[in-house]
């Protein structure tokens, strides 16, 4: 037999065996980082070893500086773990490691505008792909006479191990010695690891790790020739045609530009609104309609100005699309301008800091479908460019300690402090954590003497803070970033309340 032929089948066992080792590895890292642990650092830890098992099973990455780099790559993106354990970290941080699986699988786009499509397929598979495996694994003859008798080898100890357990206890009852040992051994520790949790978590760990070692795309489904002959051409006159969407932007701008004088006039010129209504009563009414109501213009708007449609024929509806994307940029800068006045008169909150990021990320994507029209390009690109702005504003988001911010933000504009805002809300401050202490100590110290009751209530809302933060888990794999700093000020001078 040539050698050549021997080597090349035993590299895809090798291969194989070494993904297999790799998983049960990475199975019993996540038991010992992350079971019944508070998440921490020991997710960034997990999260690393993962891609060093997807670099070493991958097999195709022969360049040591792409491997290098790809887990570069994934430290960047599991930085945020670092910082504090987030939603948002857990899915950059997974996202990160879908890139490094592709690359290593040799599966990546061509162009980064076909990663979203990739990406979906691949999240589509992973579910289903580990017991996919075994079941093709199991229907091989070979493998399946080979699993088979081992099966039968294992059955052939039952009866001696039974036999053998029984002899074990007789002997315990007549030797103190072998009753001592026997009572010795912690059998509840051994018990634990038959916790059904327990085997849910390996089982739920294994099927997404064994995706990543051995990734796969999702077939696409073959549309079959009647499908693809199916194609609806809007006529001039049809609802979608050339007349019904040059009527509908003539409409649509002269609406639009009454809701835009209006703001202009009453939120950006602060002229004075009707009898018993306030300007955050009027902008709280039209930030999230109006956020929506510029969703489906955009929706509008990738239908008339998509390829071969009437836009492509008619430079007049080219013209009103543009101006229409216009008042929808400015509408959402008054919606948060909206916000920012609602903010004013009643403080800030984790739901109004999310509406913001959500109104600046719609009026990033209108500008986009601008640049998508003038540039000439392709609604692939115009998804990929909204994902990476998704991103990106998450990536910092996941950075910030927003229930500090927000904390900080609310005692320096209360009525307490500023003598203009609103009086300070002290029980949701109760509710945005630990990270509230240290703007609880701002209040305390800026309050007056004769303020008792307010000190002792502030006092009281911080010390159950302090003892929720100093009784939380100690272990070093729920370490974070955010934790160690909030201790490194508690243990400072300024920390010190009167």
């Amino acid at each position: 037999m040539d050698t050549t032929d021997t080597l090349t089948e035993a590299m895809p066992i090798r291969r194989g065996s070494g993904r297999i080792t790799a998983l049960f590895a990475l199975v019993a890292l996540s038991d010992f980082l992350i079971f019944g642990e508070m998440p921490g650092i020991n997710l960034f830890l997990f999260a690393l070893a993962v891609c060093t098992g997807i670099l070493l099973s991958a097999g195709k990455i022969r360049a040591p500086s792409m491997a290098a780099l790809l887990f570069g790559f994934s430290v960047l993106a599991s930085a945020p773990l670092l910082e504090a354990p987030s939603f948002t970290g857990i899915a950059l941080c997974f996202s990160a490691l879908i890139v490094v699986a592709l690359v290593g699988g040799r599966l990546m786009p061509r162009s980064l505008i076909g990663l979203p499509l990739v990406f979906l397929r691949f999240t589509l598979v992973i579910p289903l792909r580990l017991a996919d495996d075994i079941r093709k694994y199991l229907k091989t003859p070979a493998k399946r006479f080979s699993f088979t008798v081992v099966w039968q080898g294992v059955g052939l100890w039952i009866m001696p191990l039974v036999l053998a357990a029984i002899f074990v206890f007789l002997f315990a009852a007549a030797n103190p010695l072998i009753e001592i040992a026997l009572r010795s051994i912690r059998f509840a520790v051994l018990l634990q690891f038959l916790d059904l949790w327990r085997i849910g978590f390996w089982m739920m760990i294994a099927t997404v790790v064994w995706a990543m070692l051995r990734p796969r795309l999702k077939r696409r489904a073959a549309r079959s020739q009647a499908s693809r002959a199916f194609v609806i051409v809007p006529t001039r006159n049809a609802p979608f045609g050339q007349a019904s969407l040059l009527r509908s932007l003539l409409l649509f701008n002269a609406v639009f530009a009454v809701q835009t004088l209006l703001d202009l006039v009453y939120l950006w010129g602060g002229a004075d609104l009707p009898d018993h209504m306030s300007h955050a009563e009027y902008a709280h009414r039209g930030a999230y309609p109006l956020i929506a109501t510029a969703l489906l213009a955009a929706g509008f708007v990738l239908l008339a100005m998509r390829r071969g449609g009437p836009g492509d024929q008619s430079s007049l509806i080219r013209g009103l699309v543009h101006a229409w994307i216009v008042q929808n940029v400015l509408l959402c800068l008054s919606s948060m301008l909206r916000l920012g006045l609602y903010v004013e008169a009643y403080s800030l909150t984790e739901l109004r800091v999310a509406a913001g990021l959500w109104m600046g990320l719609v009026a990033i994507g209108l500008v986009l479908i601008l640049l998508r029209i003038l540039l000439d390009r392709s609604n692939e690109w115009l998804i990929a460019a909204n994902l990476a702005s998704l991103i990106a504003v998450l990536y910092i988001s996941a950075f910030i300690d927003f229930p500090d911010v927000i904390a900080r933000f609310n005692v320096a504009h209360s009525q307490e402090i500023s003598h203009e805002g609103p009086p300070l809300d002290i029980y949701y401050l109760s509710t945005l954590g630990p990270s509230a202490i240290p703007a609880l100590d701002l209040h305390i110290r800026a309050l007056p003497e004769y303020r008792a009751d307010k000190i002792s209530e502030a006092q009281l809302i911080r010390g159950s803070l302090l003892w929720k933060f100093e009784h939380r888990p100690r272990d070093w794999r729920s370490w974070s970033f955010r934790s160690s700093r909030l201790e490194a000020y508690l243990l400072s001078p300024a920390a010190i309340a009167r």
